[in-house]
């Protein structure tokens, strides 16, 4: 099996989570339900990490699956790193489903 290279996440998870909310005109008290606008200052700012569980609770929120977020934290809105990552994705899910029925 051949080795790829990691991308680097040129952007942050708290980048996104920002970006997204901003674009679907939430405010971070839209997410009381979910979570503490202190909280999601804290995650926006980088200062804390959600757990997966916490940030598919964020994602239904803003109506976005929680791979748009981590995209988005790869890739940016770069459409060609976002193109090569999830090409990258798609080729590895591949691999591991092929291995898994050996």
């Amino acid at each position: 099996m051949e080795r790829t290279k990691l991308m680097a996440a040129k952007h942050s998870l708290a980048t996104a989570i920002r970006m997204v909310r901003k674009a679907r005109g939430l405010s971070q008290e839209a997410f009381s339900d979910v979570s503490s606008r202190t909280y999601m200052s804290t995650l926006e700012r980088d200062l804390k990490s959600p757990t997966i569980s916490k940030l598919a609770s964020l994602c239904e929120v803003m109506d976005v699956h929680p791979l748009t977020l981590l995209t988005l934290a790869y890739a940016g809105s770069n459409l060609t790193q976002t193109d090569q990552l999830l090409a990258q994705v798609r080729k590895e899910l591949a691999l591991l489903e092929k291995a898994g029925n050996q």
